[in-house]
């Protein structure tokens, strides 16, 4: 599907969501879960194999003491949890983490720090060589590093940086209720730093936060009329920790999880759908469901940054068990 972007209008003050794309999302989100998963399934089979699943892993390279104010995030320094801060790991250390990543089957190697914007100087300089080495173990490298400028991307492009994370999390009117720290607007300027350098977009966001069937529309709507679209998009369940704003938030249904991914995978077909946070929570036929409902990426290892995790040994058992593969 190839709609053009949305122009400007007043009735929607972000200008980020394409009208064509948010009416065919309402369509998709009245129909029956069968008729659903049944149309994302014909679209994720004409642009993936189906059998197959990637691996990659989430590690955090810096933790915790975050100034963001992000509601559903146990890093923030607003908050009190459990969360042990950490300074930028030794290149040693993150590159012994790759490699056993790579060992146990994921071909993607993403990792995050808890800054509101990538500093440059000492620590700019150090994410450099990072990649680089990551890079030279034969994997996809990914960051999610916060706010980037356009000269940043540019220069983690020339380091090799093959993907760059940086979530949208909810809709544009929702936003403001999750995080006050940050603008959507600015959100979306990094998104456009990254393309502009070359470098793949990977881009999704949390349910279950207490936004509205609305708000779920409006956030993959978004992501659809972005141009070109992100390579990625993860999809995460709010995973409620204590301490934080959302801590007291209920788990999110299986099936509303199945809802949004297959309307990911049928506004943007070519995407990899990831199936992240929120994942230890789910059954089995939960997460086979959201596999046939067009999800072909899955975070794996014993944490998600600092959430648990579904661990390793549980996703190789389920795989087996649907007769599914990792994708190499």
């Amino acid at each position: 599907m190839n709609l053009p972007i949305a122009e400007k209008t007043q009735s929607d003050k972000h200008n980020y969501i394409n009208s064509a794309v948010l009416e065919r999302i309402k369509e998709l989100y009245n129909l029956s879960i069968p008729d659903l998963i049944f149309q994302a399934q014909i679209i994720h089979r004409e642009n993936h194999n189906p059998n197959k699943i990637q691996f990659c892993t989430l590690s955090s390279i810096k933790t915790g003491s975050c100034p963001e104010d992000c509601h559903y995030c146990p890093q923030s320094a607003h908050y009190k949890t459990d969360v042990e801060s950490h300074n930028l790991l030794s290149k040693e250390k993150v590159l012994e983490d790759a490699q056993e990543a790579k060992n146990n089957g994921s071909t993607r190697f993403c990792m995050g720090a808890s800054w509101r914007n990538l500093p440059n100087g000492k620590d700019f300089n150090e994410v450099v060589e990072l990649i680089k080495g990551v890079k030279e173990l034969d994997l996809e490298v990914c960051c999610t590093l916060g706010m980037l400028s356009e000269e940043q991307a540019l220069k983690l492009k020339t380091a090799g940086l093959h993907t760059y994370n940086h979530n949208i999390d909810t809709s544009p009117e929702f936003y403001d209720k999750i995080i006050s720290t940050r603008s959507f607007d600015e959100r979306i300027q990094t998104l456009q730093n990254i393309q502009k350098a070359g470098i793949r977009v990977c881009s999704g966001g949390i349910i279950g936060m207490g936004e509205s069937i609305e708000d779920r529309q409006r956030f993959i709507a978004v992501l659809a009329s972005l141009n070109p679209q992100p390579d990625s998009v993860p999809i995460n369940a709010l995973v409620p920790i204590e301490g934080t704003p959302l801590a007291d938030k209920p788990l999110i249904d299986p099936l509303e999880l199945v809802k949004a991914v297959a309307i990911a995978r049928i506004m943007l077909p070519k995407a990899m759908v990831r199936l992240s946070a929120g994942r230890r929570f789910l059954s089995n036929e939960a997460q086979a469901l959201c596999f046939v409902a067009g999800a072909n990426s899955i975070h794996t290892g014993e944490k998600l940054l600092t959430t648990p995790n579904a661990g390793l040994n549980k996703d190789k058992e389920l795989l087996n068990k649907l007769g599914m593969q990792i994708l190499q």
